[in-house]
């Protein structure tokens, strides 16, 4: 019960924010407000969500998760709601019309960036999955004593790999012209 109270409260908390982001993810579409409530829903489902919420991570989660719903045309949301022609348009007035500059999208792009580089090490040669692994590890847990105790891996073996990690997203996202923060 402790868990859905706390999705519940995060989503009513953020409800507008992410009506928002939506919006500007979906670049003023009319199904924006549609896909916020598809992807809260979802999230409500998924396994890690109270983990995100906690760890603060709840608004990056669910603004990737309103981007791929959104732009991928094999995504469940596409799947589900747009084949066919299912979805429809709202008149003007059913619009969510609200002007609150919280969201990011120069931030929100940037850690779409990230992740895309990571899914790419991952992908990638040995060396370079066991930086991003490390690094994602350490994105969870961001005490190298910590990790070296759970892993078994050395400290420093850790703190060069992240150090390694972070050097080569950096590198990636200024050679694909990406700003970040």
């Amino acid at each position: 019960m402790n868990r859905l109270k706390t999705l519940n409260k995060f989503l009513t908390d953020n409800y507008d924010d992410i009506v928002l982001m939506s919006k500007k993810i979906c670049r003023g579409s009319h199904e924006s407000e549609e896909v916020a409530h598809y992807v809260m829903a979802e999230f409500m489902e998924h396994e890690r969500a109270t983990e995100l919420v906690e760890a603060k991570r709840g608004m990056n989660f669910l603004s990737g998760m309103i981007h791929r719903s959104y732009h991928s045309s094999t995504s469940r949301y596409h799947t589900i709601y747009r084949q066919k022609g299912r979805v429809h348009e709202l008149n003007q007035k059913h619009y969510n019309r609200q002007d609150n500059d919280t969201y990011s999208i120069e931030q929100d792009n940037a850690t779409e960036a990230i992740q895309g580089v990571l899914e790419d090490m991952e992908a990638g040669s040995i060396e370079l999955w066991f930086r991003a692994t490390l690094f994602r590890m350490y994105m969870k847990e961001d005490n190298f004593s910590e990790l070296s105790r759970q892993t078994k891996i050395p400290r420093t073996s850790i703190a060069k790999a992240v150090e390694e990690a972070t050097l080569y997203i950096q590198q990636q996202l200024k050679n694909n012209n990406i700003t970040y923060e």
